[in-house]
């Protein structure tokens, strides 16, 4: 018997059934590297547009890279704790908590590509420029980049450290 009822067969609506219902796909990499392709391209836009409308390009401050190494290591740490708690010490996961385990790695990795998108293209528009604080500002946002990028690893981990093992009796 099935925890849930089964829709009518003649209703067009309901999306018709795959194997492993009720299970979700890991986070694709096509979607990761759109929202990275997204990311470079605004961040590369900033400094041209910024000067065309008479302004000056933002200022990339340490703050940016050092918040997203924090991140990064909390994610992580989720990721460790979760994968630790499910695999080593065979411990149950309440469904609530894994499914906001799950959505935190999944924003966590869109979100972290696109802003390592984001970052590294504003520091690829810095290169080969003789402007003031050109070499700065590209150091400070290849490593918000690069930060950017443990984000997305991160979540990948944690994502993962939710799976449950295959051994293991569905309740």
């Amino acid at each position: 018997m099935s925890r849930f009822p089964e829709p009518p067969p003649d209703d067009p609506d309901e999306p018709s059934e795959e194997p492993g219902e009720g299970r979700l796909r890991p986070t694709s990499p096509a979607v990761l590297a759109a929202c990275a392709v997204v990311g470079l391209v605004g961040g590369w836009s900033v400094r041209p547009v910024a000067e065309a409308l008479g302004g000056t390009a933002p200022v990339v401050a340490w703050i940016q890279p050092v918040s997203l190494a924090v991140v990064a290591a909390i994610v992580g740490t989720a990721a460790w704790s979760t994968w630790r708690q499910l695999q080593v010490r065979r411990e149950r996961l309440e469904p609530q908590r894994a499914l906001n385990r799950l959505a935190l790695a999944r924003a966590s990795a869109y979100t972290g590509a696109l802003v390592a998108g984001g970052y590294g293209g504003y520091a690829v528009s810095w290169l080969g420029l003789a402007a003031g604080l050109a070499d700065e500002r590209a150091l400070r946002s290849g490593l918000a980049a690069v930060a950017g990028i443990a984000v997305v690893v991160g979540a990948l981990l944690l994502e993962r450290a939710c799976r449950v093992r295959s051994d293991d009796p569905e309740p």
